[in-house]
């Protein structure tokens, strides 16, 4: 018969050597890890940036304007007596001189009537001499009372009349030689000639109405460009003048600057010498006209221009790169660093970008030092490592 043992071992005793050794284990594995880890957090690293100092510079401000080129003469070639083209004497799309020979209609016709107003000049002439003997014989003989008071009256009349009739005759030969010189067609000014809009042996019609265009001639340099001023600037500008800021261009002429569509900068240099007299109410603008040098001719009207006048008198302003210029919800900041190296958040007021850098109205002075590369690595009160560089870009100042 087996005996029963004295006392039986619990079940979860049973199992306690193997719960003992997982736990163990466990805490091996956790002081390992803890061993691996115990060393401090490395430490972040400082930033790299640039900062430069704003450019101090006695500036003025620009306003913007879209204008087209003009010629500063545009003529159109008519003929002013009718006839046959006999000959074109210039070349097409070149340049011609005032005084140049363009076209030339068949004067024979205008001859003809040269002659025969010649011949009547004769007559007349000799008319009033004929005339001129009788008023004298008539005196004479009035004297001898030879003659009527009546008859003595009718001569002297006569030979007014007949010498009237000479400068009459003598007023036809200058109108016929002066259609006569019409029929050689030249440029009245200097210019760039179009092509010729009729050809030889074609006829056209001359005289006040209803003429024949022949061609057109453009005068190139120097060229306007004519461009619209809004109200606001117009009273913006008389305000200005009223304030001995900036002279008006109703009184002076005042610098323009100007680029085309392909041009970067401001490259052509002139200067405003018309402002028109009345404010257009369609529009609300007003037509002012700057004049440009244009020497090597390469500037044609019609031309889309951007014209820039000053905007402003002479102020004392501070410059930036554009690049250091950060967008907080609409508002314009900077970071500049304080005498321990830490980023400070600086709101500025900005102005218009000039020669590639941007004026600041407000919000800088000129010995901040301000952050222009490493931005996106700043953060308010970070200390930085800081290198010093100029605020004007490199390849601006090649």
């Amino acid at each position: 018969m087996q005996r029963a043992p004295l006392f039986r071992i619990p079940h979860t005793l049973r199992r306690m050597p193997a719960l003992m050794g997982l736990l163990m284990m466990s805490c091996m594995v956790s002081c390992k890890r803890g061993a691996a880890g115990s060393g401090a957090p490395p430490a972040a690293a400082t930033p790299e940036v640039t900062v430069a100092k704003p450019i101090a510079k006695r500036l003025k401000d620009w306003d913007e304007f879209t204008g087209r080129l003009t010629a500063r003469d545009r003529v159109e070639i008519h003929s002013r007596v009718s006839g046959y083209i006999t000959k074109v004497s210039f070349k097409e799309g070149t340049e011609v001189k005032a005084g140049d020979l363009l076209f030339t209609i068949d004067p024979r016709p205008y001859e003809a009537i040269v002659e025969r107003a010649e011949a009547m000049l004769s007559q007349a002439r000799i008319a009033a001499e004929l005339a001129g003997v009788e008023a004298k014989n008539a005196t004479a003989l009035r004297q001898g009372q030879a003659i009527s008071v009546e008859e003595s009256e009718r001569r002297l009349k006569s030979a007014t009349g007949e010498l009237a009739g000479v400068r009459g005759a003598e007023a036809a030969l200058r109108a016929a030689k002066l259609d006569l010189e019409f029929t050689q067609i030249r440029a009245p000014i200097s210019g760039r000639i179009s092509d010729a809009r009729v050809t030889e042996g074609n006829l056209v019609s001359g005289g006040n109405q209803n003429t024949t265009l022949l061609t057109t001639i453009v005068e190139l340099d120097p060229i306007y460009c004519e461009i619209e001023a809004d109200e606001r600037s117009v009273l913006k500008y008389r305000e200005m003048h009223k304030n001995g800021e900036r002279v008006s261009a109703m009184f002076e002429k005042i610098p323009a600057e100007m680029s085309l569509i392909n041009e970067d900068g401001w490259p052509h240099k002139g200067e405003v010498d018309f402002v028109d007299n009345q404010l257009n109410p369609a529009t609300g603008t007003i037509r002012a006209r700057a004049v440009f040098p244009n020497a090597d001719r390469l500037m044609a009207p019609g031309f889309f221009a951007k014209v820039r006048i000053p905007g402003s008198g002479e102020y004392d302003g501070l410059l930036i790169r554009d690049s250091a210029v950060g967008d907080d919800q609409g508002s314009s900041f900077v970071w500049v660093l304080d005498e321990k190296d830490q980023a400070v958040y600086r709101p500025i007021a900005l102005g218009p970008l000039l020669d590639g850098l941007r004026v600041v109205r407000s919000g800088l002075k000129p010995e901040d030092r301000v952050v222009v590369l490493g931005l996106m690595s700043v953060r308010n009160g970070v200390k930085v490592n800081a290198t010093v560089t100029d605020m004007l870009p490199a390849a601006a100042t090649k």
